[in-house]
């Protein structure tokens, strides 16, 4: 995956871009139209991020038009086009990591979290310069970690309390704040902010989303490994930030739960999910929203 890390001019997504950016592409306009930011209400820097989201949610394909899943979810007549359904946001969540666009958020939940659950903005700085996969510019960096925690972090102490709560994924409480104490090279104590993303069970996520992501990476196959489905690049396990208790409890709910031919086999040193026969992941979200 290319790696980005601007794009958004420093906003984060908002509660309800995604449905304008749908509404607006949906009416044959484009981002490039020189009416673009009066037909989506915002200014010029607004209107370059909310088409940068709309990829990286993948609500939009290269020409700018209306995905297959932007057009099931946020059409007038969608399965749920003003988001109030929580299940929906798992599932703008996973596309989000999955996408090949939003690449700290892709790094933090692929790989960060696996090594260093708690982490600062230093921290991930670090992280990603160790990779040497060329030279990023650290502000750059600084400022796409800043629009990942406030997209996924709602700050009760915020002064302005309502741009502290528009970040579109703040409700899913992935992301928790600490402080820790260190000293400084003049031997006097500081606090520093810390961030919490831990490997946990979130039984809270619709069993149908949770088939989904895994009928995104393995369309084909008929076996999957708990391994691969724990530790796997935009794997449930990863995506989710699920704990191996949480992953195996994730995966006995969508066999006691849906109605699809798959079982999963936790025996004798043996524990892989097995699809019995094809399952439509277009169909399995169909169902959700029907029910």
């Amino acid at each position: 995956m290319k790696l980005t890390f601007s794009g958004h001019e420093t906003f984060h997504c908002r509660q309800f871009w995604l449905k304008k950016a749908f509404d607006f592409t949906n009416s044959g306009n484009t981002f490039a139209q020189n009416n673009s930011s009066l037909e989506l209400g915002v200014g010029k820097n607004m209107v370059a991020a909310i088409k940068y989201w709309s990829k990286c949610f993948q609500m939009v394909d290269n020409d700018s038009k209306p995905s297959e899943i932007a057009t099931a979810l946020f059409d007038d007549d969608g399965w749920d086009p003003f988001l109030e359904d929580f299940g929906s946001l798992w599932l703008l969540h996973m596309l989000l990591v999955s996408g090949e666009h939003a690449s700290t958020v892709n790094i933090i939940f692929n790989e960060l979290i696996k090594e260093r659950p708690e982490f600062s903005s230093d921290t991930y700085l670090q992280f990603v310069t160790n990779r040497k996969e060329g030279d990023f510019n650290q502000n750059s960096l600084k400022k796409d970690f800043t629009v990942f925690y406030r997209m996924y972090f709602a700050d009760f102490k915020a002064s302005d309390i309502e741009e502290s709560f528009t970040g579109i994924l703040t409700e899913l409480n992935l992301l928790k704040q600490t402080q820790k104490t260190f000293i400084d090279k003049d031997g006097k104590p500081k606090a520093k902010e810390i961030w919490v993303l831990d490997r946990t069970q979130r039984n809270e996520i619709p069993a149908h989303i949770l088939l989904y992501s895994i009928l995104q990476n393995h369309p084909e196959d008929r076996s999957i490994g708990f391994e691969q489905l724990y530790n796997g690049r935009n794997e449930i396990g990863s995506v989710f930030a699920l704990s191996k208790e949480g992953l195996t409890i994730a995966l006995e709910r969508i066999v006691e739960e849906l109605d699809y031919p798959i079982t999963f086999n936790n025996q004798a040193g043996i524990r892989e999910l097995q699809i019995k026969q094809a399952i439509d992941a277009h169909q399995v979200l169909e169902d959700y929203y029907a029910s």
